[in-house]
């Protein structure tokens, strides 16, 4: 299995964290993130894990989404709530197979079984992603809808083509360094308005690409970098 993390945002109930862990146990996935959760470790996890305690005691506690998927070189956000804004909209279907062809560290990322994932947390990932469901109820428990991305993600796994990666990946935390160079000459340039919807849009833009590479990254900081000092001079 390639090296795919399930992201857990602000989960409220320990019984759906040992569900999801033993949903990704049944279906090779073994990296459990968990983002500021309401009440971890607790009995109740155990319980629902069953036989997968051991995935478990590897999960690590984050404060922020940022700090879960930084490392990552792409982060899928799962929703059911269509967004007036967002990054590019994937079925889980072609997710999967996408994050299985990236063939690196990549994050699946669930929101609070309640409200779900927040307009910012969803604008941390590169894709948003949904599940087909019944228009009129497409609300899945949260350890379901784990159990749905793992399993699609195995089946991706036993089509996928081998994947040959020449370059180092751009990671998340590479992608929000440039976001933050971006605004940062969108303001100083006066292109962007206070108050303007261009983070949104560029973020989306950049969903587009399938990956990027670092020396892609650097290449247009650099020119960022050159274009702001020259118009200081």
């Amino acid at each position: 299995m390639p090296p795919i993390r399930v992201v857990l945002c602000r989960p409220s109930h320990p019984g759906n964290i040992g569900a999801a862990a033993r949903a990704m146990k049944a279906m090779g996935l073994s990296d459990l993130r968990l983002v500021a959760p309401e009440r971890y470790p607790a009995p109740e996890a155990q319980w629902m894990a069953t036989n997968a305690g051991d995935v478990l005691e590897r999960a690590t506690i984050h404060h922020t989404l940022g700090e879960a998927i930084s490392d990552c070189v792409a982060a899928f956000a799962l929703s059911a709530r269509p967004r007036e804004w967002s990054p590019q909209v994937l079925d889980v279907r072609n997710a999967a197979a996408r994050a299985v062809e990236m063939n690196d560290k990549v994050a699946f990322v669930f929101g609070q079984e309640a409200a779900g994932l927040t307009n910012e947390e969803v604008f941390a990932c590169q894709f948003m992603v949904h599940i087909p469901a019944n228009p009129e109820f497409s609300s899945l428990n949260l350890a379901q809808a784990v159990q749905v991305v793992a399993y699609e993600v195995r089946m991706a796994v036993d089509v996928a083509m081998p994947f040959t990666r020449v370059e180092k990946r751009a990671t998340v935390e590479d992608m929000e360094g440039l976001y933050s160079h971006l605004e940062d000459a969108a303001t100083r340039s006066g292109f962007m308005a206070p108050n303007s919807r261009l983070r949104e849009r560029w973020r989306r833009l950049f969903s587009r690409v399938p990956a990027f590479e670092r020396e892609e990254v650097n290449i247009l900081r650099g020119l960022l970098k050159a274009l702001l000092h020259e118009r200081k001079e």
